[in-house]
C-alpha cells in the first residue's frame, strides 16, 4: 500500500509515501503536524500528478538540508515548499499542504532505515482508508495544476504534464 524509495544521491535516506482517502480527521492531523507531533509531510494529493513529483521534492529537500540551505524550518516543510513553482512559502502551504476540510492526504516520511513503527504510527493517526500510492493520479485536479504551474497547451504537445511540472519545480530557484 505504501511506496518506499531509496534516494540515489543519498542512499542512507528512504522516502516513504502513504495515500489515504475518506480522511475524517484532517484538521487534527494538520494541527499535529504544525505542533511537530507528526514527523512527516502532509500533502494535498489533488495537486499531485504522480509519486515521482514527491520524490523530486524530497530529494531536493534532503540535499538542501545536507548543505544547510533550506528555506523553511524543517525537512518536511521543505518538501512541501519544493513542490511549489513559486518561492512564496505561505503560498506553497496553502496549495500543497492539507486543509482542515480535506478528505484525502498523502503522508511523506524520510527515514534512514526500515521504520515499520513509524509507518504503523501514521496509519493509526489517520482516520481514513489507506489506498495504493499509485492511485494518486485519480485524485489529481489537472485543471488547477495546469493553472498553478502555468502549463501551455503547446508545452503539453512536446512532453507530458508531469514533465512540465517537474521542470517548473526544478528551476524555480534559478528563475
Amino acid at each position: 500500500m505504501h511506496l518506499t524509495h531509496t534516494l540515489e544521491l543519498f542512499p542512507d535516506h528512504k522516502v516513504t509515501q502513504m495515500l489515504f482517502k475518506e480522511v475524517k480527521n484532517a484538521a487534527e492531523l494538520r494541527q499535529s503536524a504544525v505542533a511537530g507531533k507528526i514527523s512527516g509531510a502532509l500533502i494535498n494529493p489533488t495537486m499531485l500528478l504522480n509519486p515521482f513529483q514527491v520524490l523530486v521534492a524530497a530529494n531536493k529537500a534532503v540535499n538542501l538540508e545536507k548543505t544547510g540551505k533550506m528555506k523553511t524550518r524543517s525537512l518536511y516543510s521543505e518538501i512541501i515548499f519544493n513542490l511549489s513553482p513559486t518561492n512564496n512559502i505561505s503560498e506553497a502551504f496553502k496549495r500543497f499542504g492539507i486543509s482542515d476540510g480535506d478528505d484525502s492526504v498523502l503522508v511523506v516520511l524520510v527515514h534512514n532505515k526500515d521504520e515499520s513503527q513509524l509507518l504503523s504510527d501514521i496509519t493509526a493517526a489517520v482516520d481514513g482508508r489507506q489506498v495504493p500510492v499509485e492511485d494518486i493520479s485519480s485524485l489529481s485536479d489537472q485543471t488547477k495544476i495546469k493553472k498553478l504551474y502555468k502549463i501551455t497547451p503547446q508545452e503539453e504537445k512536446c512532453g507530458t504534464l508531469l514533465d512540465a511540472v517537474v521542470c517548473r519545480m526544478a528551476i524555480k530557484d534559478v528563475m
